[in-house]
């Protein structure tokens, strides 16, 4: 599974703005491209929100990503989730076995 570890900082005053947006649009769309959500986290004290992003299809993490940004449902989200995102930090992580 090709995994990414997704870190936002949300804009003040519009955390429940995005969580709406992120709950009822991108999740959504996401599932249907086959991405998995192995976890999510918030900092409300610091409005900081963190996902974990999976994908395990056979045609590989970029090619779905492809797919979901071309959604024209995505592309009509309105008001565009990101907006509300100050700073985000997205890394693909690879797994590392607990032991040797």
């Amino acid at each position: 599974m090709e995994v990414t570890l997704r870190e936002f900082q949300v804009r003040p005053g519009h955390l429940e703005d995005w969580l709406a947006g992120w709950r009822d649009g991108v999740m959504p769309l996401r599932r249907r491209c086959g991405f998995q959500l192995l976890g999510a986290w918030l900092d409300p004290a610091t409005n900081r929100f963190v996902w974990v992003l999976g994908y395990d299809g056979p045609d590989g993490w970029d090619a779905a990503d492809a797919r979901y940004h071309a959604l024209p449902e995505r592309r009509a989200l309105d008001p565009e989730p990101s907006g509300f995102v100050a700073e985000a930090t997205i890394t693909r992580m690879v797994p590392v076995p607990a032991e040797p």
